[in-house]
């Protein structure tokens, strides 16, 4: 955590030179006033707002996986997707992910039997995003703790090849498009190419978004989330290293333009990358071609992906001053929106037991609250959140289980990663009140400050 006073104003006096704070950070920051943080209180939840879909600017947005499925949720997958490797039903040796979701609120059509038990002798059960309650019941949490909405990963391999998971995948974005109408949420459209082995990724992603628009009618929800006038698209892991399949920059370039002026005005979109960590300065996450950094200038809003980047608060530091301050200080001259990517923590290990187990500790929510403190005190005017319901790499943000004693038996090389497991005792919904007070203080409503703004 950065703790000298120095560092913070000296960090403050960079930003000054290409972007103006609020009025009050402006007058503390030309005084020397270094804001002291306030002794952490209980939570106070406030009234629900209804979210303004016209613009980024104020809020933080959060990924939705959304691709958990089970072999008898009714959906066309008729596997376990994501729950266990080999998509059969769980087990010791085959579940997948890191953290076991909370499922107490859960009701009996919303829960599907695996083959682990829980200490207590009760059937360890799991969830569908098929399930059109489940997603409603997730936005209703981001109602209750006035989160602003989501993004849905839409990743385009399965979906151009595979008619079985273009059906689901459209099924949960129908399931959060109903969500979000509902609850006064935001939502919009994710393209991830990973691992795209297709002929064409460029029609692959104009044909799907043309159906989203024509059959689907997404962009006639009010609540589609817009920036800059036009609807938000988000196009990831273009110009990243490895991979099987890349696009390349000629086909980047391509699909950004005809998403920007060549498409049909009902096609057009503001698009925003969520490109490598390096994008800007062609690091080692970059895969380096001639045409990228064109590509990447041309986007209208850019993210850094930072998971993998660092694994401590150390790490995390440097990370915002080498990346993130130089990322916002270049879009702002080039006239782009940056949109700071922060995550709780992340492990990976039950995936891949060769990575390391809880590889960046949540530490009680400081590391993640240290995050909101710097990217707010940095005069970020928006925050991408990592990811509400990622619990296959640890970052999930929703309720999971609190408490290691009360998670399912597993076999010697895995193991579940609770909210406990950093020495301290969390309620379950802990990650949502504090991504409350982190858009409390994006919006300048509370002063951040480097120290948990709530007790548990």
């Amino acid at each position: 955590m950065i703790k000298s006073i120095h560092h913070r104003i000296a960090i403050a006096s960079l930003l000054l030179s290409f972007a103006l704070p609020s009025k009050t950070h402006a007058a503390e920051v030309s005084a020397g006033v270094v804001r002291q943080p306030a002794a952490p209180g209980k939570y106070q939840l406030a009234a629900p707002r209804t979210i303004d879909p016209s613009t980024l600017h104020g809020k933080r947005i959060f990924g939705y996986q959304g691709w958990f499925s089970t072999a008898d949720d009714a959906g066309p997958l008729d596997n376990w997707n994501h729950w266990s490797a080999d998509r059969k039903q769980p087990n010791a040796a085959n579940f997948r992910v890191q953290m076991w979701p909370d499922l107490a609120e859960y009701e009996a059509d919303e829960l599907y039997d695996t083959d682990l038990g829980h200490p207590d002798g009760s059937v360890a059960r799991v969830y569908s995003a098929w399930n059109l309650k489940t997603v409603m019941r997730h936005f209703r949490w981001m109602r209750d703790y006035n989160l602003d909405g989501a993004v849905q990963y839409r990743f385009i391999s399965r979906i151009s090849s595979r008619p079985e998971y273009r059906v689901f995948y459209n099924q949960v974005l129908d399931n959060i498009r109903q969500s979000a109408e509902a609850y006064g949420r935001v939502f919009a459209v994710r393209y991830d190419i990973s691992d795209y082995q297709g002929p064409s990724v460029v029609q692959d992603i104009q044909k799907d978004w043309k159906s989203l628009v024509d059959e689907m009618k997404v962009t006639d929800s009010p609540r589609y989330l817009h920036h800059k006038g036009r609807p938000l698209v988000v196009l990831r892991n273009f110009g990243m290293s490895g991979g099987k399949r890349l696009i390349t920059p000629a086909e980047a370039a391509e699909l950004i333009k005809w998403f920007k002026t060549d498409a049909p005005e009902k096609y057009r979109v503001t698009v925003m990358g969520a490109l490598p960590g390096y994008w800007r300065t062609q690091g080692r996450d970059v895969k380096p071609e001639p045409g990228s950094p064109a590509v990447f200038r041309s986007f209208d809003v850019v993210s850094a992906w930072p998971v993998g980047h660092f694994r401590d608060e150390a790490g995390a530091d440097k990370w915002l001053e080498q990346v993130v301050i130089p990322d916002m200080k270049g879009c702002a001259r080039l006239g782009m929106d940056y949109i700071p990517a922060i995550c709780p923590g992340y492990s990976f290990h039950n995936a891949d037991p060769s990575k390391p187990y809880n590889s960046i500790p949540r530490c009680g929510g400081r590391f993640y609250w240290s995050r909101v403190d710097h990217v707010v005190s940095a005069n970020a005017t928006m925050i991408y959140n990592a990811i509400f319901d990622e619990v296959e790499e640890g970052t999930a943000m929703y309720k999971v289980l609190p408490n290691a004693a009360a998670q399912p038996a597993m076999s010697e090389d895995r193991r579940f990663l609770a909210l406990d497991a950093d020495g301290e005792q969390l309620r379950s919904d802990w990650y949502l009140k504090l991504a409350d007070y982190a858009g409390r203080a994006l919006r300048k409503e509370i002063v951040p400050t480097e120290a948990r703004p709530i007790d548990p």
